[in-house]
This record gives C-alpha cells, sequence and structure tokens, in this order.
C-alpha cells in the first residue's frame, strides 16, 4: 500500500457507529477526519434478538451519512466491522444486505476474540514500544473485551457478554441510581468475568490500558472534576459512582465531562468497570489512544503486505492443530491455483484475482483439516471447524466461505446452501473440486496438460480440455472427472470435458 493512500474504518458497535478515515504515511496513520454516532442498536434487540425496525432504521440513516463522506474512495482502502449486538442478531443478514448497498461497502460482522485482537492492534500502535506486558480493557456496549499482550502482539484475547448499554438496561431499567443497582450490577458483571482472574492475573502484566467507550467517558469526568489527567484509579471511580448515586437518575444528573449521549448507558459501564477493577487488582488505568477502528486500519496494511497478513499465520495454525497431512494440501494448492489463473484472468482484474486466489488457496490448505475427526465425512467435519473456529484475522463472513469451500469440495453440488450465480464462488468452487480429484492418488499429477476455459457463448459452461492420451495414461482420473460433469448438472453450471484438438 502505497505513501499517502487515504484509508478508512467503520466500526458498527453496539453504542455507536464511528467512521475513521486516515492518510497513511511510512507505517503510520495520520488521521483526517473522525465522524462519531450515537446510534445505540445494543438497546433494539427485542425478546427474540431481533433489530427492532427503528433500530435497523438509526443504523442505515447514520451508514447514509458516513456513505457520503467515504464517496471515492477505493473498496481496497476501506473496512467495515460490525461487533456484538449483530453478532446477536437473528435477523442480521437482513439488516447487513441494506446496510452494504447504503454504505458502498462490504461490512463484515467479526467474533468477540477477532474484535479484542483488533483492538490490541489499534491500541499498541498508538503506545511507545517497549518490552512492558500490557493489558487492555474496552468496554462496548454489549460486550467486554480483555487482552494481554506485549510489543505489537496479542497474546490471550477474550470478549465477554457485558457492556454498558446491556447492563444499563438490566440493572438500572428503572432509570434510578441507587447503591443497590451498581451492586447488583458489579455482581453480576463479575460473574460473568470470573475467569477472567485465571486469564489475567497480576502477575502476568506490568500495566493496564482502557481502550473508547465507558473508559473514555469515565476518563472525560474524573479530569474535568480535578482527578489526574488520562487514568482511572478506584478511589476516583468510587468518587464518580457516589455522585451518580446522589443524583439519583441521568435526567438529574449534572456533571463536568459527561456528554449527554452517554447519560443513558454511563451507570451500566460504571458496573462492569468497577468488577473489572475489583477482579483484576487494577489500581490504575491508563487511557489508551488507540482503539478498534485503529485496529481495523492497520490490519488493513497487513492484508496488503500478505508476508504479515495475519490470516496466513491463522491457516498454518489450523494446519499444525488439526495435523494437515501439508505435502497434499500443497498439491491441491498449486493445482487449484493453476486452474483459477486460467480462468479468471479472462474476465477480472488483477487485484480482484489476486485476492481470489489468495482466498481460494487458504481453501485448499485447510480442506482437510476434518480428517482427524473422520476419513468418510472429512469435507463436513472440516466446514464445521471453520464456521465454529476463533480464527484470528477473519471475519465471521469469510470464515463461513471458507467453510462452504471446504464442504463443497467433494460429493453433491446440492448440498450447498449457497447462491449458484455467486460467479467467484462457483470459480473458486470448481478450481477446487478439479484439482481434489487430480490429486486423488495424493501424488503431483501431470495437471499441465490441462486446460480450464469458459465457454465464450456460455458464462456459466467450463470447459476442461483433456487429450484421449492423458485418459487413458489416467484412467481413475478420468473416471472422477466425468462424474464431476455430471455433478454440476444439478446446478445453473456445467462442466463439459473436451479434446485440446476439438
Amino acid at each position: 500500500m502505497q505513501n499517502g493512500s487515504i484509508l478508512a474504518a467503520v466500526d458498527l458497535g453496539s453504542n455507536s457507529y464511528r467512521l475513521e478515515i486516515g492518510r497513511l504515511d511510512h507505517g503510520q496513520i495520520h488521521r483526517t477526519e473522525y465522524i462519531k454516532e450515537t446510534v445505540r442498536q445494543g438497546n433494539g434487540l427485542d425478546e427474540n434478538r431481533n433489530l427492532t425496525q427503528e433500530a435497523m432504521q438509526r443504523g442505515w440513516d447514520c451508514l447514509a451519512r458516513f456513505a457520503e463522506r467515504m464517496a471515492g474512495l477505493k473498496k481496497t482502502n476501506v473496512r467495515a466491522v460490525a461487533t456484538q449486538t449483530l453478532r446477536e442478531a437473528r435477523n442480521r443478514d437482513f439488516f447487513i444486505e441494506h446496510a452494504q448497498k447504503i454504505l458502498g461497502f462490504p461490512i463484515e460482522i467479526i467474533s468477540g476474540r477477532e474484535e479484542a485482537r483488533l483492538i490490541y492492534v489499534g491500541v499498541s500502535h498508538y503506545l511507545p514500544q517497549s518490552s512492558e506486558r500490557r493489558l487492555v480493557i474496552d468496554i462496548g456496549g454489549r460486550s467486554t473485551e480483555i487482552i494481554l499482550g506485549q510489543y505489537l502482539e496479542p497474546k490471550v484475547m477474550e470478549s465477554y457478554r457485558t457492556g454498558s448499554v446491556a447492563w444499563s438496561m438490566k440493572y438500572f431499567n428503572n432509570g434510578e441510581f441507587t447503591a443497590a443497582a451498581f451492586d447488583r450490577a458489579e455482581i453480576a458483571a463479575k460473574a460473568v468475568l470470573d475467569e477472567a482472574l485465571s486469564l489475567y492475573p497480576k502477575g502476568e502484566w506490568d500495566q493496564a490500558y482502557g481502550s473508547s467507550g465507558t473508559v473514555g467517558a469515565v476518563v472525560d469526568i474524573l479530569a474535568a472534576n480535578g482527578w489526574p489527567n488520562d487514568e482511572i484509579t478506584p478511589e476516583g471511580l468510587q468518587w464518580l459512582q457516589k455522585t451518580l448515586i446522589r443524583s439519583q437518575s441521568p435526567e438529574r444528573l449534572k456533571l463536568e465531562g459527561l456528554k449527554e449521549d452517554r447519560k443513558a448507558v454511563i451507570g451500566g459501564g460504571i458496573g462492569v468497570l468497577k468488577a473489572l477493577f475489583d477482579l483484576l487488582k487494577i489500581d490504575k488505568l491508563h487511557c489508551a489512544q488507540g482503539a478498534l477502528r485503529h485496529g481495523v486500519l492497520f490490519d488493513l496494511i497487513e492484508r496488503d503486505d500478505l508476508t504479515q497478513d495475519t490470516r496466513e499465520l491463522t491457516v498454518k495454525r489450523l494446519q499444525k492443530t488439526f495435523a494437515v497431512d501439508l505435502n497434499q494440501s500443497a498439491r491441491v494448492t498449486d493445482v487449484s491455483q493453476f486452474l483459477m489463473s486460467q480462468i479468471s484472468t479472462q474476465t477480472l482484474d488483477k487485484d480482484h484475482l489476486i485476492k481470489l486466489k489468495k482466498k481460494l488457496q487458504w481453501a485448499a490448505q485447510l480442506h482437510e483439516i476434518g480428517s482427524v475427526i473422520s476419513h468418510s465425512d472429512y469435507h463436513k467435519h472440516g466446514a464445521y471447524i471453520l464456521d465454529q473456529s476463533d480464527a484470528p484475522g477473519f471475519s465471521v463472513s469469510e470464515l463461513h466461505r471458507l467453510s462452504l469451500l471446504v464442504l463443497g469440495h467433494r460429493g453433491k453440488l446440492r448440498k450447498l446452501d449457497v447462491d449458484f450465480d455467486d460467479q467467484d464462488f462457483c470459480h473458486q468452487l470448481i478450481c477446487l473440486r478439479l484439482a481434489v480429484i487430480l490429486c486423488h492418488a495424493r501424488r503431483t499429477p501431470e495437471f499441465e496438460k490441462i486446460h480450464l476455459l469458459i465457454d465464450p457463448d456460455d458464462q456459466k459452461c467450463f470447459i476442461l480440455e483433456v487429450s484421449a492420451s492423458w485418459k487413458t495414461s489416467f484412467p481413475q482420473s478420468a473416471h472422477l472427472l466425468n462424474e464431476e460433469v455430471q455433478a454440476w448438472l444439478k446446478t445453473s453450471w456445467h462442466l463439459k470435458l473436451q479434446d485440446p484438438l476439438h
């Protein structure tokens, strides 16, 4: 990614939506614009965990305003991520589909651990580089992320389903700040966060940092009322809670440094924050400048440099964890990449082809991860593993797409719940399936003698040129290719075997 590139990150949080735009300058990102809107989607989930129409409309309206500011930006330089509320919402696909049309860019729902990883990436890039072991906390609207790391590397990452919006709705829903309500909120938060005691013991970190959301709001309030800048202490937190109790309700609360849009959720946020201070024995929490949106921007830069892409390391870890046959995965990868280059250069630009081939490569490298569970149904187990994994660097949608490729790399195609009008997916799928067939004997095949084309008269018809002599030399492969022809007849696509002299 070139110096001077304009990058943008959109954070669809449970309480606020944020847009961060910056210019890349020798590995650093200099902000050119920042917009934050309180959307509070976290309180828009009904009893069936569906977003209400009002909550969805608030999100869409905000994204329409963001879209106006982002007009003209390159798609490769923009990343939009959604967090806990959309992880929970049953109707998230409906919301996201419309939201992407409004925004003009894809929106990825990320897992809790991926959110935690990106938060640490954002925080660590804005701290001086040192050997200190860092504890990073981010209390959002419906989730709290806790990360332990050193330098730029997160080591322990977890996400817990407790946050300022959720806890305010549950323990302060009558609108009253009372000592009993704060006690209930803190005890309930401790019940959720209790396992953090073993993951983040006091002796494993040197400094504690808080990112964004509740931490930022509390730091602003304390600083405006005479407490030290950019930090929170147990004494300051206790003073703030007593001040809220004296006010009795958000409506009557008048406090320097407290923004109007934070009044309704400050009670729940403090309940969670006090629980963390007590459980983790924090004596001072420093306010970090970086946050999730900054992590998203730095991750964009890393993704552009394939040698630093976190997803590459994740794939290697999954291969090792599930004892993948690396020689076979390499064979399938080479053949599938060869075939993808043949059919896609006819229709795709270079950048898009690189991305498609990279994702096809990961599917090929992971297509046998289910073999450790079952030989006969390994493709089904592999797909399940990917769908259920917290895989650093990958969004939920990316993992699901990989799982569909793994599930579909063998067997019947009609079992796939996919849109067969998705040309990119079908191109990846045919290349992976053919590669697996050609490598079925677990040795490097003579794939250079095979050519995959798109029928110029029918863009949904693949033509595989295979000579008669090749079929004679490899009769089992030829038999499997004939079965593959039959498999594609059950879809809107077709595969033809043809002699290259035809």
